[in-house]
């Protein structure tokens, strides 16, 4: 399958590197479940989202075990444990020093991952744990509060343009890229952007409606249903095309003459160092799980691009990922 190239912006696509990931990190080992016998999985597996509820690693996480479980594909319970903490860092770091070699963990990753490591805000990134596969892509979207004061892509600009501080800006620590990218395509300095850390969706939309934010960026999903619901107003895109139904009137940046894409993606990850039985294991179930009717009518719903890779295939397309992330990162020199 060839994987989808990531993100477009002023500074060029990232080449696809033909180095496969190196797949496994150090830790202390601490014990853990041994795989044997062929016989795995033998008891509950946690399932880890590294954020706050109503984030997109929770999103992504229970809409996972929701199929998995309801179509009887894992026969073992999966707990989902929601696991805060430095916009994904917290857990990574726990799972690579402390499940060293286990399988009875698995967690959701994302760009995020790779968008810390590179900031230079996480010791950790993907290679330091064991990638099992990605799932899907996302797409940003930046949202307003209905009715607040900036409801429009223009307003935001212009807005951004008269005083760059007068407008918090709720995002967590990864998706401040893709905003960052667009005010720097606006000729305002990324530096200047008044970015406020927010763990998820979930969070983001509480700012807003509140009034301690004036936009907020995250993934579709984490905003679907308020938006559904009329609480808060898209403002513009990071999707290479408009997005479907009921999204197809939102502007996308590129439409609008700023020369930015960018796409999250989501996939599984495991301690490093986690035994080859239960990698396989994952591989192939997951990969049961997204043929599944249920699990298609999940990504049509939340408006995910498939992107299912494993092994090589999937190393490949993380590599991409991530030069284009460090790419990314030097041209708008984000902070913390």
């Amino acid at each position: 399958m060839k994987s989808r190239m990531i993100s477009r912006f002023t500074v060029g696509t990232a080449a696809v590197a033909s180095l496969a990931l190196a797949l496994t990190g150090c830790g202390d080992s601490g014990g853990g479940s041994a795989s044997g016998g062929g016989n795995y999985p033998s008891k509950p597996i946690n399932v880890n989202a590294p954020a706050e509820p109503g984030s997109g690693w929770d999103t992504t996480a229970r809409a996972m075990v929701q199929v998995l479980e309801e179509e009887g594909i894992v026969d073992v319970p999966l707990p989902v444990q929601n696991k805060p903490g430095g916009t994904g860092c917290s857990w990574l770091t726990e799972m690579i020093n402390n499940h060293q070699g286990k399988d009875d963990q698995i967690a959701i990753s994302s760009l995020a991952n790779q968008t810390m490591n590179e900031r230079g805000l996480c010791e950790y990134g993907p290679d330091d744990a064991t990638m099992i596969a990605t799932l899907f892509v996302e797409n940003f979207i930046v949202v307003g509060a209905e009715g607040g004061d900036i409801t429009d892509l223009d307003g935001l600009i212009q807005s951004l343009k008269d005083d760059p501080a007068a407008v918090p800006v709720a995002a967590a620590g990864d998706d401040r890229l893709p905003f960052a990218l667009l005010a720097d395509a606006a000729g305002i300095d990324p530096q200047e952007v008044n970015f406020v850390d927010y763990e998820g969706g979930g969070e983001q939309t509480t700012a807003l409606l509140n009034g301690d934010a004036k936009v907020a960026i995250a993934g579709l999903s984490e905003f679907r249903a308020t938006l559904e619901a009329g609480d808060l107003t898209p403002i513009v895109s990071f999707a290479p095309e408009p997005l479907e139904a009921p999204f197809e009137q939102v502007p996308t940046a590129v439409d609008s003459g700023y020369d930015v894409t960018l796409g999250n993606w989501r996939g599984v990850y495991g301690p490093a160092d986690m035994p080859e039985e239960a990698v396989t294991y994952w591989e192939e179930t997951l990969q049961t799980m997204v043929e599944s009717d249920a699990w298609q009518e999940t990504v049509e719903k939340n408006q995910w691009t498939p992107e299912f890779l494993v092994g090589e295939e999937m190393a490949a397309y993380i590599t991409e990922a991530n030069e284009t992330v460090r790419e990314g990162v030097e041209k708008t020199e984000i902070g913390s």
